[in-house]
């Protein structure tokens, strides 16, 4: 078990959050992690790492896997001008990550919740959810309701848009 994955089980631990666990080969895309989820019974999350126009304000947008984010939509919901993909750079100072590792998870590697969390407002149907802990190896399932605790005490910015 890598550092990354460690830290995500400790600050779940601390939460009582309970998870289960699956290991898979590296996926960096949801197309290559597709094929590894079966028996996975979940909604399986897609994470995109963005930046606004001036680079001033990240967000992590979350959103269900089989989506196609519409960037533009989403930044008129949460009221800033164009947004685009942030660099592999700006991905590790903000969240602790590399591209292919996206992941909620990364919010604990963000001491000063810079970072923007936006839900697609499907994921409320949800029962079970699916994110890597850091590590594009693994995945874990969580219960919606304990993602949100998790979410709170991570302590960014949450708001809901319809994507």
């Amino acid at each position: 078990m890598t550092p990354q994955e460690q830290s995500v089980h400790a600050w779940l631990g601390e939460l009582g959050i309970a998870f289960e666990r699956f290991e898979h080969p590296p996926v960096a895309t949801v197309e290559e992690a597709e094929q590894h989820w079966a028996g996975i019974d979940s909604t399986h999350c897609k994470n995109l790492f963005l930046r606004n126009q001036k680079g001033n304000r990240h967000y992590l947008v979350i959103l269900v896997h089989s989506k196609k984010a519409d960037l533009r939509a989403v930044a008129d919901q949460i009221g800033d001008g164009k947004l685009s993909f942030a660099s592999p750079e700006r991905l590790m100072t903000h969240l602790g990550l590399t591209p292919g590792s996206v992941s909620p998870f990364g919010l604990i590697n963000d001491r000063d919740h810079a970072v923007r969390v936006v839900l697609d407002r499907d994921l409320r149907a949800a029962t079970w959810l699916s994110f890597h802990p850091n590590i594009n190896t693994v995945t874990l399932t969580i219960a919606s309701a304990d993602f949100a605790r998790f979410l709170e005490s991570c302590g960014n910015t949450v708001q809901y848009v319809s994507v």
